[in-house]
């Protein structure tokens, strides 16, 4: 080598060289300090270095000349601004290195001791998912006891019921409700009756029939448990997916029938509850048809696929359609398809498959098992479905074994429908999802056309248009969120995490999804119009997810802002519903409606238009409560609430006295007796079983201390005289949450407004005139500027 091209640098310093905190605030203790990693430039030859000789950096080195080797040097490539980069690199990397170690002692440190039950865990300050949080809210608002995530039933119970819960106009209700267990839901409604007539001069429970509670459940009989029998959206699975019946009728529907089928499928199923790849299907049934036409058998996983098509078809058609077409009453060919769908996949050997097909014409099969009406027996299946998925490896992602556009696409259509579907059983009949987000690392599916994975160089990243993945991403992403809520309330359970960081998670998601998606969804079609209700109703609906633990049943009045929000979200929500519902453009997908989502936040709705009846928003929020609860239109607001309430406590009571659940010390000593009020949304259930006329009762001055923002609680008058209750702030630690609730870290991500009391403040949501650079939740002070 040339002296030219490279001279040594000189020998560096022998001395010991110690780790010093960069920029070391004066206040930071001494064990606490910044570590820097040492950046020092390596100037000996390779040979040297190799053989961990000591170099003296000559050119050729004094080790090279006298074993005779070739002496060389590794030139430094690097520029000035590259060297900068590589030391800032390496000191982010000390930073990370001391909050590890920073976050390893302060674990130990909360585990040791004899009595761990006394050490309280810190909130997580430094999460990567969060940002800007104070370590110092510690404080957040109790979650009622009365919402629990198990369940408990006595040995008694009779399980002869089937336990899909009740059912009240388009609401079905069971023992979770909006997926926490309310034992004593009936005790909760009960409470919010302040004077009621009694039911039979209620023209609500006149229309929808009511009995005495008290009289024993006797199966069969209509004129009492009609509410507890199954609806028409109930699909009960057989056992032939496991143990087929040898004597099935192999049933084949004529072609003109099947091929009907298959046209309602891709118009009706296919947008909403996405598992194939349209192309490869239409290959699939054609060349199924040709081979029953020269005798070959089909093999059985491809069987099972088509007819879990055309299954899933036969369910989504409308009630009258079905015979003009088919011969036979819809309910007859849903159940000649099922069984022939179930036949199939026990031929296709479901429990110990290893074939894709297989598992994607069991989900397809699912799919419309649960919707509305869920039992446990659908959870069960469920749970089959994520262990054998597991199995398969489809947890996996398609691109780390080699695996080509088309069958990653379908596997992860096929993954993250089974975690759609953990999420809604777990919903419906708990406990928690199965699936967690750190055991999986299948991507979610590209926003591109079928059309477009067939292409020589398949895309590789979302397109930024409308494609025929966009809705289905949309659904995935937000049940993704629902699921981390649900991990997230253990964690704040556990005082981990604050009330005031999963809102910011949420407010978050929705900020990004809107700037993401607004451009997708400009255009009117229906498609768009179903993304835009389903996303209004999936974003709101993880406010109330999160929100309603605080609602009903705590001790303490919710404050002004929180009761706004929740109050928006179930209105949201239940509007989008009705929506999917009602709008002549989506009438092709409504049947799929139950499972988006159940009308579960309309009983909030319930408790705060009969506590304020005079409230600006209450005409709109009976548009959805009529629809939903199909109440008489000559009744005043204030009978519809009470007989809405009046008929969801009775059959409540009915079936929890069948169910036998049983309930915590807490839910019991929250439930016992007392005075009942109707001033707040989230009032205490207390109250004596039937309260039939006006009551006022007495107590003490009310004391709400440090209310943020001048809010007051429940106000009394000078006699004392109040509809709310007295409470012992010592013996409620709700109470003292909420009122020392960092209220500053808050108006962070929800700024303070002069006119709480006005719902509509908030504004409508509206995600095609979304602005990217207008936060969704930004209120208007009462300046008139936006925070």
């Amino acid at each position: 080598m040339a002296d030219a091209i490279y001279n040594p640098p000189s020998k560096a310093p022998t001395a010991e060289r110690t780790r010093q905190p960069k920029n070391r605030p004066a206040d930071l203790p001494q064990g606490q300090q910044k570590i820097r990693r040492r950046n020092r430039t390596i100037a000996s030859c390779l040979s040297c270095r190799q053989r961990k000789l000591k170099c003296d950096k000559q050119v050729p080195c004094g080790n090279c000349q006298r074993f005779q080797r070739d002496c060389l040097y590794i030139a430094p490539a690097l520029d000035t601004a590259a060297q900068q980069k590589l030391a800032e690199i390496k000191d982010r990397l000390g930073d990370l290195e001391e909050t590890l170690e920073r976050d390893v002692a302060r674990r130990a440190a909360a585990t040791s001791g004899s009595d761990r039950s006394s050490v309280i865990p810190k909130i997580e300050a430094e999460d990567d998912d969060y940002e800007g949080l104070s370590a110092d809210d510690d404080q957040d608002p109790e979650p009622s006891p009365l919402g629990m995530f198990d369940q408990v039933y006595d040995n008694d119970a009779d399980d002869g019921l089937m336990d899909l819960g009740i059912q009240l106009g388009k609401l079905r209700m069971s023992d979770r409700v909006g997926g926490l267990v309310r034992p004593k839901m009936s005790d909760e409604l009960n409470a919010k009756l302040r004077s009621a007539n009694h039911k039979s001069q209620n023209l609500y429970c006149q229309r929808h029939g009511y009995s005495d509670p008290t009289v024993p459940w006797q199966p069969g009989a209509l004129s009492q448990d009609d509410f507890l029998s199954p609806g028409p959206d109930f699909i009960v699975p057989s056992s032939n997916l496991f143990f087929p019946d040898p004597i099935t009728t192999y049933f084949l529907p004529p072609r003109h029938v099947a091929d009907r089928l298959i046209t309602q499928y891709l118009n009706a199923v296919h947008p909403v509850a996405r598992l194939i790849h349209q192309p490869s299907f239409e290959r699939q049934y054609t060349t199924f048809w040709g081979n029953i036409g020269n005798g070959t058998i089909t093999p059985a996983p491809i069987q099972a696929i088509l007819f879990a098509a055309m299954f899933s078809a036969a369910v989504s058609l409308p009630d009258d359609s079905a015979a003009s077409f088919s011969e036979m009453p819809k309910h007859s060919l849903v159940d000649r398809l099922r069984e022939m769908t179930e036949f199939m996949l026990s031929r296709a050997n479901l429990l110990r498959t290893t074939k894709i097909d297989t598992m994607q014409a069991f989900i397809i099969y699912m799919l419309p098992l649960c919707r509305t009406e869920i039992s446990r027996a659908h959870s069960a299946l469920v749970g089959t479905a994520i262990r054998l998925a597991q199995c398969m490896g489809l947890h996996r992602d398609g691109t780390t074994f080699g695996l080509n556009a088309v069958d990653t696409h379908v596997r992860r259509l096929i993954w993250y429908q089974i975690c759609f579907l953990d999420v809604r059983t777990c919903e419906a009949t708990g406990p928690r999802p199965q699936i967690r987000k750190e055991e999986y690392d299948t991507k979610l599916p590209l926003n591109v056309n079928d059309t477009d994975l067939m292409l020589a160089s398949s895309p590789t990243d979302d397109l930024p248009y409308w494609t025929d993945m966009t809705l289905s991403k949309l659904k995935f992403e937000c049940y993704e969120l629902i699921r981390q809520l649900w991990v997230d309330m253990q964690r704040m359970d556990q005082k981990k995490l604050s009330l005031t960081s999963v809102l910011n998670r949420i407010k978050r998601f929705r900020a990004t999804t809107e700037a993401k998606y607004s451009p997708l969804v400009q255009g009117n079609t229906p498609k768009q119009i179903l993304a835009k209700q389903m996303y209004r109703a999936s974003s709101n609906r993880a406010l109330v997810v999160i929100l309603q633990r605080y609602a009903v049943g705590t001790n303490y009045p919710m404050p002004e802002r929180l009761r706004n929000l929740l109050i928006e979200a179930c209105m949201g929500t239940v509007e989008a519903g009705v929506a999917m519902e009602t709008r002549p453009e989506l009438a092709t997908w409504s049947w799929y409606r139950g499972a988006i989502l159940q009308y579960h936040a309309a009983v909030l709705l319930v408790f705060e238009v009969y506590a304020r009846p005079d409230m600006p928003e209450a005409a709109r929020i009976w548009s959805s409560l009529d629809y939903i609860f199909e109440t008489p239109s000559q009744s005043s607001m204030t009978d519809k609430a009470e007989g809405i309430i009046i008929t969801l406590r009775d059959r409540l009571e009915k079936y929890h006295s069948v169910r036998k659940l049983r309930a915590t010390a807490d839910v019991e000593s929250q439930s016992s007796p007392g005075p009942s009020t109707s001033s707040q949304l989230n009032t205490p259930v207390t109250a004596p079983h039937i309260t039939r006329s006006a009551q006022t009762f007495t107590t003490p001055t009310m004391v709400y201390s440090q209310l943020p923002h001048g809010e007051q609680g429940p106000a009394s008058d000078a006699s004392g005289s109040h509809t709310g209750v007295n409470r012992d702030s010592s013996a409620d630690p709700g109470m003292e949450a909420v009122a020392n609730m960092d209220w500053n870290e808050w108006d962070k991500y929800f700024a303070p407004n002069a006119e709480l009391g006005t719902i509509g403040a908030m504004g409508d949501f509206s995600l095609g005139n979304f602005n990217p650079h207008q936060a969704y939740f930004s209120l208007p002070r009462a300046d008139g500027h936006q925070r």
